[in-house]
């Protein structure tokens, strides 16, 4: 189930590319044939928690989602100290606060929700059709329910991801013409600290290479 860790792509302001990832979230069951509708899908999907059914208030009436986070790093403490705890007693609440696109950012929030389930329509109505294409139906709650979440697949997906989500040709220049920015001034910052400038300024948001260890203490003869 979880083949790589999280991995932050950069998306463009844009509204063509927000709506674009906000609509590839969306359809997850859908547009792998899994279930026919969203609401359908037996796990955790942030759709129920704008359109409508127990979860609506998450964003309509503040009401977030929540969860719970174990702490493997205190069971893993607390195991090495012979601790005998049971499941839940380094379990913490986690709330999942969901926020507007930044371009759907004046939207009241029924308007939001008007946006989502056209967006949910028009999802479910394509895959519908491609299912139709091709004589299929798709797999099923019961069916979903029924699978090893261990169990790999004979084919898996290998296209590398988009350092860039964009959706236009002149955004993915812009993108790359000051990702090049970025690179020259910090290569010319790390220069200089290796030259020995101590006071050498890297980007924002970068990291500046690590310096060689020196010890404190003055070396002992053999």
């Amino acid at each position: 189930m979880w083949a790589r860790r999280y991995q932050s792509i950069v998306v463009s302001d844009e509204p063509a590319a927000q709506v674009e990832r906000l609509r590839y979230h969306l359809a997850h069951g859908v547009k792998e044939g899994l279930v026919d509708r969203v609401k359908q899908w037996p796990g955790v999907h942030f759709a129920k928690s704008i359109l409508g059914g127990k979860f609506a208030k998450s964003i309509l009436g503040g009401k977030p989602l929540k969860g719970l986070w174990f702490n493997r790093t205190e069971e893993y403490a607390a195991r090495n100290r012979g601790e005998d705890f049971g499941r839940l007693k380094y379990a913490e609440e986690e709330e999942l606060l969901l926020s507007h696109l930044p371009c759907w950012a004046d939207l009241t929030p029924e308007q939001y929700r008007e946006r989502i389930a056209e967006l949910v329509e028009e999802i479910e109505a394509e895959a519908r059709a491609v299912r139709e294409a091709k004589g299929i139906e798709p797999l099923g709650v019961e069916a979903i329910l029924r699978q090893d979440p261990h169990t790999r697949p004979n084919q898996t997906k290998k296209s590398p991801a988009p350092i860039y989500h964009a959706a236009s040709k002149a955004a993915r220049e812009s993108f790359w013409e000051a990702y090049a920015t970025f690179v020259a001034a910090f290569r010319e910052a790390a220069d200089r600290l290796k030259a020995g400038d101590r006071t050498a300024r890297f980007p924002l948001g970068s990291f500046p290479p690590g310096l060689p260890f020196v010890s404190a203490y003055a070396a002992q003869p053999p």
